[in-house]
């Protein structure tokens, strides 16, 4: 069923939608996803990308004929990225479905076929509920945190980076965690940034 899914021209249009959306509206994290997502695939050909139109390596489809989220985090996503989520199904989007946004105080009506890109690990999101009669399901792409630091520890794990590391890479290391939420933020774009 996930192979279908994935090789579904629909799909792959919604993915290469929220690509081109991702691209479009944050340039600089589009491509420190597609450079260092991209060591990660070529440093290991067994890896399959779910979309060449994409830079995420992960998706969920989220089946139930009632897809509804509590507010939530997703710690695991790395912290300053941005998570796609597109809606889909059957429901009118005034009376249920609307995504809230907790910490910006937001509530958006948000239409099956649309699509919304958010810093999902640091900002506490949900939907509301739809009517019985209708359908609303979802699919997200997203990248976890650890795949970014695999790549920065040269294809290895925290434990074996550090166990292996001279005493120059260690502050590097130190270094480079003490700026990085700076660093993450830095590759957000500016409204003034987009428009030249």
């Amino acid at each position: 069923v996930l192979a279908s899914l994935l090789a579904s021209t629909s799909i792959q249009r919604f993915a290469g939608f929220a690509s081109t959306a991702f691209n479009l509206f944050a340039p600089k994290l589009y491509m420190h996803y597609a450079v260092e997502l991209g060591k990660l695939f070529d440093s290991d050909y067994t890896l399959r990308r779910n979309f060449k139109n994409s830079p995420w390596p992960a998706a969920t489809f989220n089946f139930s004929p009632w897809t509804i989220t509590f507010p939530h985090t997703d710690p695991g996503n790395l912290a300053f990225g941005w998570c796609a989520i597109t809606a889909l199904g059957k429901f009118d989007f005034r009376r249920g479905g609307q995504i809230i946004l907790w910490d910006l105080g937001l509530v958006i009506d948000f239409p099956p076929g649309s699509t919304i890109l958010i810093p999902s690990a640091v900002v506490q999101h949900s939907n509301t509920v739809i009517q019985a009669s209708e359908t609303r399901y979802s699919f997200t792409q997203y990248a976890a945190g650890g795949l970014f630091r695999w790549v920065k520890n040269r294809f290895c794990s925290d434990k074996t980076f550090v166990a292996k590391a001279t005493k120059k890479q260690m502050k590097q290391r130190e270094a480079a965690h003490e700026r990085r939420w700076k660093d993450g933020v830095g590759l957000f774009s500016k409204l003034s940034e987009l428009a030249t």
